[in-house]
């Protein structure tokens, strides 16, 4: 099936809801064995390929898998910010309630509200994982 075959049954691929379009930009970051495969397919199929968070290129979105234990989110967030464009999103995702490495939603606030970023929307990513949108606030500039 189409994506757009399923956008006329009502059905939205993953990569509709995460706003992805052909010839974005997508960075990937914390990738490891206990990623969604098919989340990351799906989005790779709409934009080409995921960039490696080593890239020199200016980035549309950044995929961000956090868990409870790989480091300090806060670092990892304004990482993720440097190669961004300045109407680019982070898509924070982390493992659900009740998975290995949960990180409990007033982290994610928290850590996002002290890298300059705020929270829009959150959506299911999976059968394991919940993914956070984090963007700049309205006006803000990168420096």
């Amino acid at each position: 099936m189409s994506a757009t075959a399923g956008q006329a049954d009502g059905v939205r691929s993953p990569a509709d809801r995460f706003g992805i379009e052909p010839d974005m930009v997508v960075m990937e970051m914390g990738y490891d064995d206990d990623v969604d495969e098919d989340l990351r397919d799906a989005l790779a199929e709409r934009c080409g390929e995921l960039e490696d968070e080593d890239t020199d290129e200016v980035v549309d979105a950044v995929l961000l898998w956090y868990r409870d234990g790989d480091g300090d989110l806060f670092d990892l967030l304004t990482n993720a910010l440097g190669p961004l464009a300045d109407t680019g999103v982070v898509w924070l995702l982390t493992p659900k309630a009740g998975r290995d490495g949960h990180v409990e939603p007033s982290e994610v606030s928290e850590s996002a509200q002290t890298a300059g970023l705020q929270q829009t929307s959150t959506v299911n990513a999976g059968k394991d994982w919940t993914a956070a949108r984090l963007v700049s606030p309205r006006g803000t500039k990168k420096k």
